[in-house]
């Protein structure tokens, strides 16, 4: 991934220059907002029931950043008044990103810890950091940290499925197909979505020792591992009329409802940021920030449900029909095509003026918009899409990721399965809650999420 340049001194084209490209959208607006206090990671946590060797998966991982040479890349030296920021592809890494973090439980939580506060460099290629952790004797866990300027939680994902295969022997796992979004068509741009208003979103209300006037220092993260919500009974020839992405949705919803109402709070409309990948997940899946946002309004109607649903027994029904509602808005939604960020980011990035310029323009734009931020974002990967197959250290058990907390949003769920299980991840920044009042908060959500088991149909 190297083109022949010109050598300054000679004048001759004989020495390799680092291709270059410019930042997408999503890769210059987390450039231009990076936060020395709330770091930009992803956090990718893998654990296995056996042990790995260390030569072996050192190698089979570099194998793999070769095979995905866009995971490759560095920030290429700018100045103020270049028109873009630049990525060099490197073709080769410039540091070992692997290394092994040693043997306990205090181990994974320290490299939890540093997958939180400390993002990999963008000025080394790759900007990625691989840990290796045994936190017993036959167990193994891999925990992947990712800059998020530059890549994704399934660009993540992606890479350590090519790891896993390349260390079983058995070559790149091929063949996995892209997600086929199918809107209804009295869903497509329907009314429902012109029918959700534009009132500010409600915010989470902030509690715990550290929330009170407090600077965020890094996030926190609980994860969890539940039952596989059960999806509602439908005759063989239907869809089910709501999806375990829609109850995720929903549970978030009410957990911030029930939370705020908890604290004096009138109730607002919630809205949710909800990631959407339309990628191929095979070997040739582009590797970088490939998802678009978009917000998924999860609110009742009218004032009489969200009676219903603050009640201290939420009727079934009006979860119910709150569900059904939410699963056509995220069918419109996902069908929609959209710039990754919206037409505001896509404005904001383009390459009329300095990089200097816009990045100054961005972060006024974040700060005026601050109050119509969403509620909080929910990451969905479903079960994941890779055997993640280590060949004598056996097959992923659970698979944990996480997505950034940055305020004013302040609050991230992601959710995976693996063998019939939820891997849930609740990630806070430290100026919103502190660690006794998260804790009460992912109860809450764990209670919300059953109250969606029950219902089968809306009204």
């Amino acid at each position: 991934m190297t083109a022949l340049g010109t050598d300054p001194r000679t004048g001759h084209g004989r020495w390799p220059a680092p291709q270059r490209l410019a930042f997408p959208t999503v890769d210059e607006v987390s450039r231009h907002c990076l936060s020395e206090v709330e770091p930009e990671t992803v956090h990718i946590e893998v654990h296995l029931p056996g042990r790995l060797d260390p030569r072996q998966l050192r190698d089979a991982f570099h194998r793999a950043l070769l095979l995905h040479p866009r995971s490759l890349v560095r920030q290429a030296p700018h100045r103020w008044y270049r028109r873009s920021y630049e990525w060099e592809l490197t073709g080769t890494p410039d540091v070992d990103p692997v290394s092994f973090a040693g043997s306990g439980t205090d181990a994974l939580a320290r490299a939890r810890s540093r997958a939180l506060a400390l993002c990999p460099p963008l000025s080394q290629s790759p900007p990625v950091r691989l840990e290796v952790i045994n936190p017993s004797a036959r167990r193994t866990v891999l925990l992947l940290t990712l800059h998020h300027t530059a890549l994704d939680a399934p660009a993540g994902l992606r890479l350590l499925a090519t790891t896993a295969a390349l260390y079983g022997g058995k070559g790149p796992v091929t063949g996995v197909p892209a997600p086929v979004r199918r809107a209804r068509p009295e869903h497509h741009g329907g009314g429902i979505l012109r029918r959700t208003g534009w009132a500010r979103p409600a915010r989470l209300a902030a509690a715990g020792s550290l929330a009170a006037g407090s600077v965020a220092r890094s996030n926190g993260m609980l994860l969890r591992e539940l039952p596989l919500p059960q999806r509602p009974d439908s005759a063989p020839d239907l869809a089910a009329p709501w999806t375990v992405n829609d109850q995720l949705l929903v549970a978030a919803s009410l957990m911030a409802g029930r939370w705020n109402h908890s604290r004096g709070r009138r109730y607002g409309p919630v809205r949710i940021t909800m990631p959407v990948d339309d990628r191929s997940l095979d070997i040739a899946m582009p590797i970088g920030n490939g998802t678009r946002l978009v917000e998924v309004p999860v609110s009742p109607a009218n004032r009489e449900e969200e009676r219903l649903l603050l009640a201290p027994r939420p009727d079934p029904a009006a979860v119910a029909r709150l569900l059904h509602t939410t699963a056509q808005r995220t069918r419109a939604l996902k069908s929609l095509q959209r710039a990754p960020l919206g037409p505001g980011a896509a404005l904001l990035t383009a390459p009329l003026l300095p990089v200097g310029v816009r990045g100054a323009l961005t972060r006024g734009v974040r700060r005026a918009v601050a109050p119509w931020t969403s509620t909080l974002l929910l990451s969905n990967i479903g079960r994941v899409p890779y055997p993640l197959d280590f060949g004598e250290a056996g097959r992923a058990q659970a698979v944990w990721f996480s997505a950034p907390a940055r305020m004013p949003r302040g609050l991230s769920v992601a959710a995976a399965s693996t063998g019939g299980r939820l891997q849930l991840t609740l990630r806070w920044s430290r100026g919103l809650l502190d660690d006794d009042a998260a804790n009460t908060l992912a109860r809450l959500f764990e209670e919300c999420l059953s109250l969606t088991y029950g219902p089968r149909s809306a009204p």
